[in-house]
């Protein structure tokens, strides 16, 4: 459970830290709206991602299906800035397929936690091949970091480009460009 309490506690002491006062009129409701927020953001800290995959269909459906440019958003754990893009999922089902709605509520649910690219790669394509079964899995992710483009570097427009590949999509050339075809991605 978030502790909205701390958050505020925490943000009036972080506006106070850095000369302002949390008593001013512009700032006053700073600490609320922010508690909000962050219960917002994290929530999906306290959901399981598996439990919106079970949802699938029996069509006997054995060839690649891709969902492609799902957009999200997630906060990095390093900076606790955002950073945001594109997500294409591709699997090959055996049988029963997974609704679209439910790849893009298991990223949104990977997305509300403090994250790491990297690893919200590697959690959606591990929970998509747990839970659906597929014989394959890949996930790609290209996102933009504020952390890079607003602080540090200052390289607005720069990505980083992730990649998780399971089951056939480790193992078979042959999948993995037929991935990257659909999902509009040069190899």
């Amino acid at each position: 459970m978030i502790d909205q309490d701390k958050i505020r506690a925490a943000v009036a002491s972080i506006l106070e830290a850095i000369g302002e006062d949390p008593r001013r009129e512009g700032l006053l409701e700073t600490p609320r709206r922010v508690a909000e927020m962050y219960a917002e953001l994290f929530s999906g800290i306290e959901e399981d991602p598996a439990r919106v995959l079970e949802t699938g269909f029996d069509e006997g459906h054995k060839e690649m299906v891709v969902l492609k440019d799902m957009q999200f958003h997630a906060i990095c754990e390093h900076h606790f800035l955002p950073f945001y893009g594109h997500a294409h999922v591709g699997y090959i089902p055996n049988g029963r397929v997974v609704g679209a709605s439910k790849l893009g509520r298991a990223l949104d649910i990977l997305g509300r936690r403090p994250q790491l690219q990297e690893r919200l790669t590697a959690q959606l394509a591990d929970a998509v091949f747990t839970t659906a079964q597929p014989s394959g899995v890949g996930v790609i992710i290209e996102a933009e970091h504020m952390c890079m483009t607003i602080r540090g570097v200052k390289k607005p427009g720069s990505k980083i480009v992730t990649a998780a590949m399971r089951g056939s999509f480790q193992t078979d050339p042959a999948v993995v460009r037929q991935f990257h075809a659909l999902a509009g991605r040069v190899e």
